[in-house]
């Protein structure tokens, strides 16, 4: 394990990032964790994102340059006589065979097509044995192979079946890692990084095939669970927290970052929940994760009006992970609240704020 902080001698030859045309917003974004989610389409030289604020989420589509082309709102599903619902999150999923947009409210959870325009499922969640004070709500959203994995506020995970097409997504499981409400899940394609077993000493898997860590939820205790996603998902280690909520979660080649309200961000291996690094990133809590796969930068953005970019790597020598701060963006006056690579490489990204009716964009020169 390593201790360090966001200080630190700069590599001249990593790309530094400029401000790009901003993509203007009806509203302002809400002052939610992970509020902001990135759907890149190259195929058709578009980028749609999705900010949510109350009742209501925005998505908007947008050219290379920034120009939007397109707007529209989505709200949660009412219900006669009560006030709207609070939104929580909005996200694209991306399945093997299709693109959904999933939206969580207080009230459920609900399935689109990719550019919103058909509802496709519908799942009002079940306040249960839930106190009349306690807030019900979903929170917390990730794809996993043809599964879609939703978080609740009672800390647990629904998992649904998604079919190739058409709407016949059914409830497959509920998985029962957590004790309070989830706060975010992140997943990865699985891939066996580990034949020799090393990674699964320690954890809860029995074989090496068992230990390809596919999925992370967090909490808001700052618990981790690290599951192997299939017909029935397999609970692989749990990673204790210790006294901060775990804001915002990401998966990589098989390590797990995980960012707090204290705004410590922490590297674990994700099959045994060893603990190679825990960075002082930030001065205010961590709003938001998010990674470039094809590089491994990993973007973390904090209510301290700050963006980091990190580059993340595993010495193939002894196996730790290594982190180096590449790069850090201030914006001022500004509580942020969502932040997103717009590319696999990292070589753009975007970022939201509350009370700020836009969404900003920052290329690497």
């Amino acid at each position: 394990m390593v201790a360090a902080d966001s200080e630190g001698q700069k590599d001249p030859r990593v790309r530094m990032f400029r401000r790009e045309r901003s993509i203007p917003l009806r509203g302002s974004a809400a002052a939610l964790c992970n509020n902001l989610s990135v759907l890149q389409l190259p195929v058709h030289n578009l980028t749609h994102f999705g900010v949510v604020h109350g009742p209501s989420a925005q998505l908007v589509s947008a050219a290379p340059e920034g120009v939007p082309l397109a707007q529209r709102q989505l709200h949660a599903k009412e219900r006669a006589g009560v006030s709207l619902p609070l939104i929580t999150q909005v996200h694209w999923c991306v399945l093997p065979f299709r693109i959904l947009l999933v939206l969580t409210s207080h009230r459920g959870i609900q399935m689109y097509e990719s550019d919103g325009s058909v509802m496709v499922y519908w799942h009002a969640l079940d306040s249960g044995d839930a106190s009349p004070v306690q807030a019900v709500f979903a929170r917390g959203i990730a794809s996993s192979g043809h599964f879609i994995c939703v978080g609740t506020w009672s800390g647990r995970v629904l998992v649904f079946d998604v079919p190739a097409k058409g709407p016949n997504i059914v409830l497959s499981e509920e998985l029962a890692g957590h004790l309070t409400s989830v706060t975010d899940i992140a997943s990865e394609h699985a891939q066996e990084q580990d034949p020799a077993g090393e990674k699964g000493k320690g954890s809860l898997c029995l074989s090496p095939q068992d230990c390809i860590a596919d999925m992370v939820t967090a909490d808001d205790s700052g618990l981790l669970c690290v599951w192997r996603s299939g017909p029935e998902f397999k609970l692989l280690t749990r990673i204790p927290g210790f006294g901060a909520p775990c804001t915002s979660v990401q998966l990589w080649q098989g390590i797990v970052a995980a960012g707090y309200g204290n705004g410590q961000l922490c590297l674990y291996e994700a099959s045994t929940g060893t603990l190679h690094a825990q960075i002082n990133a930030h001065a205010r809590a961590i709003c938001a994760l998010d990674l470039a796969p094809m590089v491994g930068k990993l973007l973390s953005a904090a209510e301290d009006t700050f963006v980091h970019i990190w580059k993340l790597n595993r010495n193939l020598k002894n196996g730790c992970i290594e982190v180096e701060h590449c790069h850090g963006e201030c914006v001022p006056d500004t509580q942020v609240c969502g932040a997103r690579f717009c590319d696999p490489s990292g070589s753009s990204l975007a970022v939201t704020g509350y009370d700020l009716a836009e969404i900003l964009r920052f290329s690497s020169v």
